[in-house]
């Protein structure tokens, strides 16, 4: 329940060395700058630098200019490789122009076969037809006009025959459209035009002096074979030139790719006359991988702090949890990672929500179901919350052995426990009405002491950030732990044990004393703080506000005590759902009988899986965190170079 240690770094040079020392902190990948002007107080000489950043347009020229070009290229290690700015720039230009104009060439190709294909789909419709193209094309009155129109405006054409010029002559027609001819007297066309428009009327671009449809048909397809033939040679030469260039151009695309990457770490660079500053983090367990680089460059010198050290600085974070609890750091980052000197909550989030889940999922079949869903979710489709399934699944299956239930037959597991443990029938019967009242008290129970759990977790984490208002006098402190674990103790002697606890003495010092340090947390953490304005500016205001605050703090200790009864509903809640399938499917009988407990099962695991997980997060989320967690940190995000990308 912790995070990896860090050092802040602090980098000083001669402003020629910066652009080698960019290169190494990017390299090392696992430098996170940050913003130097945070950690020094004499800023009013700090310049910073706004270059544009020379290396990002080559790069998007060239990565452009090679996927238009429907080629790709490979990461390379470049370390052996060196080459000037100037050199970038001048084989970039080289390249893309290349590439460029195969592009070009090859698009307008295309839209030329593209037109050439169109053109021969449509003539199709009017081979074999009667129109005698060479008397229509020479008439000088009228206006020819070839194309196809939609069947339903074809149908409409009869509305306007009070027109005599709209005729409309179809030679073939699909599904669709009708493929033919309308002509327009010259001095009407555009009215004509106009109507022939509004029933969509799409116009073929026939050429007047295709006067044969089936010979221009045939010169169309010459035409096509001629410019597949430019298409493939051009093919070949851009096939010619990336077989020479492709390697090369891999390797100036990654140098490309690292200085841009590398680049961005100069925002955070400032000036100071010939001098730049740069300041960032790094692991504190790879610091001296770290140092052992700087120490080879010249003209610079550096500064290394611990993490616990700078923490107004607010550290960045790399969460630290064994293999079984780091599935869970997806809910956490979900709710915000921990700050440097916070709690980590993961440990407490994979111990509870999967018991939880278990729990109020309890089925021994469905839950090995769930675990193999979750698996493949995770390796199929690499789905964070299929790795959470699996142990969730798991889990599931415990508890449904213990409750003797798998994918809802009650007495499945009976032989084992008569044969095992001695027992007549499952240690657990859910439905049973003493077992039932059992499970509700049960789940109030875990519920107060999770939270006197989450309670201590606050106090500790309060006491470590030096929030005394939060870790003593707070809700959540020790004045909450000893009100709350004061009340429930008293009340479970007094109403379950018959023991008379809670006497004047136990209810002044245990109850009403801390009620009154929660009422004044704030004034009393000022004065434990050692600040001198630790009084309110209006006692009066003040204390109406914290009465209702009071009030609601109250309220709280009980709604939350009170949330954890879904634990136990959802365990009656399972058991009854199932209940119900059998019931249809007793109903059923044969064949059906079988279809209904199938479907049935899958149905409940489905929904009741989504809403179990809701259910669980919600408790974690507002029932725990809501008591310890602030979550206001941010992540570790070193400047690397991602090669996928």
């Amino acid at each position: 329940m912790s995070v990896r240690p860090m050092k802040a770094v602090g980098i000083i040079g001669l402003s020629s060395e910066l652009d080698k020392v960019m290169r190494y902190c990017g390299e090392s990948e696992i430098f996170h700058p940050d913003d130097a002007m945070n950690f020094y107080e004499n800023t009013g000489k700090f310049v910073p630098i706004n270059e544009r950043n020379p290396y990002q347009d080559p790069l998007a020229e060239l990565t452009s200019s090679v996927q238009s070009a429907g080629l790709a290229l490979e990461f390379r290690k470049t370390k052996k490789f060196t080459v000037s700015d100037s050199g970038i720039k001048k084989y970039v230009k080289f390249v893309s122009s290349k590439l460029d104009r195969f592009t070009t060439e090859t698009l307008k190709i295309n839209a030329e076969l593209d037109e050439c294909r169109k053109n021969q789909e449509e003539l199709n419709h009017f081979i074999g037809s009667n129109l005698d193209m060479e008397k229509l094309f020479a008439c000088k009155f009228i206006n020819v006009n070839f194309g196809r129109i939609p069947k339903e405006s074809y149908d409409r054409l009869t509305e306007l025959n009070s027109n005599p010029y709209i005729l409309f002559f179809p030679c073939t027609n699909d599904q669709t459209h009708y493929w033919g001819v309308y002509f327009s007297p010259l001095g009407s066309e555009d009215e004509i035009d106009r109507i022939f428009a509004s029933l969509y009327f799409e116009r073929m671009n026939l050429p007047k002096g295709v006067t044969n449809p089936e010979k221009y048909l045939e010169k169309l397809k010459a035409k096509e074979v001629a410019l597949r033939q430019q298409l493939t040679k051009i093919q070949q030469q851009l096939d010619i030139f990336w077989t020479a260039e492709s390697e090369k151009c891999s390797m100036y695309y990654s140098r490309l790719k690292e200085m841009n990457t590398y680049y961005t770490i100069k925002k955070y660079v400032y000036c100071y006359h010939k001098n730049f500053i740069l300041v960032g983090w790094i692991p504190a367990d790879q610091e001296k991988q770290f140092t052992q680089g700087l120490d080879k460059i010249n003209g610079i010198e550096y500064t290394l702090s611990d993490g616990k050290d700078e923490i107004k600085h607010s550290p960045p974070v790399i969460l630290k949890n064994p293999r079984f609890a780091k599935r869970y750091e997806y809910y956490v980052k979900m709710f915000g990672l921990p700050s440097y000197n916070e709690i980590d909550p993961t440990m407490l989030v994979a111990i509870t929500y999967t018991i939880f889940f278990g729990i109020m999922f309890g089925d021994f079949g469905q839950g090995i179901v769930l675990s193999i869903v979750g698996y493949l979710m995770w390796k199929l489709k690499k789905m964070d919350i299929g790795k959470i399934l699996i142990p969730c699944g798991i889990s599931s299956a415990i508890f449904g052995f213990i409750y003797g239930s798998c994918f809802g037959f009650e007495e499945a597991f009976n032989p084992i426990y008569k044969a095992v443990f001695g027992l007549d029938e499952k240690p657990v019967d859910v439905m049973a009405p003493a077992t039932s009242n059992l499970i509700v008290y049960a789940s109030v129970g875990v519920g107060a002491v999770i939270i006197m759990i989450v309670m201590l977790l606050n106090i500790y984490s309060s006491l470590k950030r030096r929030d005394y208002e939060s870790g003593i006098f707070g809700p959540n402190g020790i004045a909450g732990f000893v009100f709350y674990t004061s009340l429930v103790v008293g009340l479970v002697c007094q109403m379950v044990l018959g023991i008379q606890l809670m006497n004047i003495v136990y209810v002044i010092g245990l109850i009403i004393i801390p009620l009154i340090l929660i009422f004044l947390r704030e004034p009393l953490g000022r004065l434990v703080s050692g600040n001198k304005n630790w009084q309110p500016q209006k006692w009066g205001e003040y204390c109406v506000q914290n009465f209702f605050e009071l009030f609601e703090t109250c309220l709280s200790y009980v709604t939350n005590t009170m949330s954890f009864l879904r634990i136990g509903a959802y365990v009656l809640v399972h058991a009854g759902m199932m209940l119900v399938v059998f019931t249809l499917a007793n109903m059923s009988g044969g064949f059906m009988y079988y279809i209904v407990v199938l479907l049935g099962n899958a149905i409940v695991m489905a929904l009741e899986a989504l809403l179990v997980a809701i259910q669980v997060l919600r408790l974690e989320y507002y029932e725990l965190f809501s008591r310890f967690y602030v979550g206001q940190g941010r992540a570790f995000e070193p400047v690397r170079l991602e090669e996928n990308q």
